[in-house]
């Protein structure tokens, strides 16, 4: 054991000496959860200007506009039509809604159905897709009242969320969960370069069993683990205020087994390639992929249909979202058994491939 052990101090030092392993491994995880945390925890809620045409005395207009002041994120203007048109052309509104005074005929029930016309920038869709049937709504409402038309239906808004997650909330665990992905990947081509270097093939005339020294790394690459964990959690915690709503021991096991997965696959990976270069070339095609599909940065609903297969398959989805589900009670993705039966399993197929295939030469 004491062999053991002063080869994980050795490994421990030498990684200490690398300046490129710190900074990717622990500086880089750092820098990303500060870069995403400031653009993410602003709690700032947008609003929308919308300017509202219409004549004093109108009463749908009248009920269109106190319709729209109650929207918490709508800011309410009045005026003529082309001013209104003219702040829509520069930016200085999201909406505009001309409300043309209804005749009698309409106010009975009658003639044709009145025009309202509802002008937005086309080239900002979230103005056609959102804005303009909450003024549907609104306008709907506003007939109902004039026309006395009994309500039949009430939408009751009961939000099942276990906790109120800020977009912050959501990024820190996904953070987490990538630094254990580059860690476990980019770790394992230590060896390659060891083999590249021959010191593999020379350790084998010694009666150094090479073997240990590769576990010896595996457990530098936990310890690294742990410390990028503390690292992650108190920043969240001391600069964007996201607390730890599950246990600890459950944190702890979720990060452990995440380490031993990617340690498994960057092990895996490593036995093919004969080159470090070529071993850095094989880890940026599996792990690219895997940060901007897995839905660590976000959620997995607005991806497209065809790549929901994908996401499956790939094990930092199932990471991400048990570590989101354990640090800050999110709404699962997958059940906990799930998301840890699917890291098992690509952990012990990992192991099993990298048995096989590993060269020592």
């Amino acid at each position: 054991m004491r062999t053991f052990w002063q080869l994980v101090l050795a490994n421990a030092r030498d990684i200490g000496r690398d300046k490129m392993s710190l900074f990717w491994f622990l500086l880089f995880p750092v820098i990303f959860i500060l870069l995403f945390g400031f653009i993410f925890s602003n709690e700032g809620t947008s609003t929308y200007d919308v300017g509202i045409v219409c004549d004093s005395g109108n009463p749908l207009g009248e009920g269109l506009l106190e319709g729209a002041k109650s929207v918490p994120v709508f800011r309410t203007h009045t005026g003529d039509r082309e001013s209104e048109l003219q702040a829509l052309k520069k930016g200085e509104r999201s909406l505009v809604v001309e409300v043309p005074s209804p005749s009698f005929a309409a106010l009975m029930g009658g003639g044709e159905p009145l025009e309202v016309r509802v002008y937005y920038n086309e080239t900002k869709p979230t103005a056609r897709q959102v804005l303009v049937p909450v003024v549907e709504q609104i306008l709907d409402e506003a007939e109902r009242r004039m026309t006395g038309r009994p309500r039949i239906l009430q939408v009751v808004a009961q939000p099942v969320e276990s906790a109120d997650l800020r977009m912050v909330d959501f990024i820190l665990p996904g953070i987490l969960a990538m630094a254990l992905m580059q860690l476990g990947l980019f770790g394992a081509m230590r060896a390659v370069s060891l083999r590249e270097q021959k010191v593999l093939k020379s350790l084998g005339a010694t009666p150094l069993r090479r073997g240990l020294l590769l576990v010896s790394e595996v457990v530098v690459r936990i310890t690294m683990a742990l410390i990028q964990t503390v690292l992650i959690v108190v920043i969240g915690y001391t600069v964007f205020r996201v607390k730890i709503l599950g246990s600890w021991p459950a944190l702890l096991g979720a990060v452990l087994l995440g380490a031993l997965t990617f340690v498994s696959m960057g092990y895996m990976i490593a036995a093919f390639p004969k080159t470090e270069e070529a071993g850095v070339g094989f880890v940026q095609i599996v792990q690219f992929p895997m940060m901007f599909l897995s839905g660590i940065f976000f959620p997995i609903e607005i991806m497209p249909s065809f790549l929901r297969p994908v996401v499956r398959a790939m094990p930092l989805s199932y990471l991400g979202d048990l570590l989101r589900q354990i640090m800050v009670a999110a709404p699962p993705e997958y059940s906990p058994a799930t998301d840890v039966g699917v890291l098992v399993a690509w952990a012990v197929v990992s192991f099993i491939v990298a048995a096989r295939f590993w060269r020592w030469e």
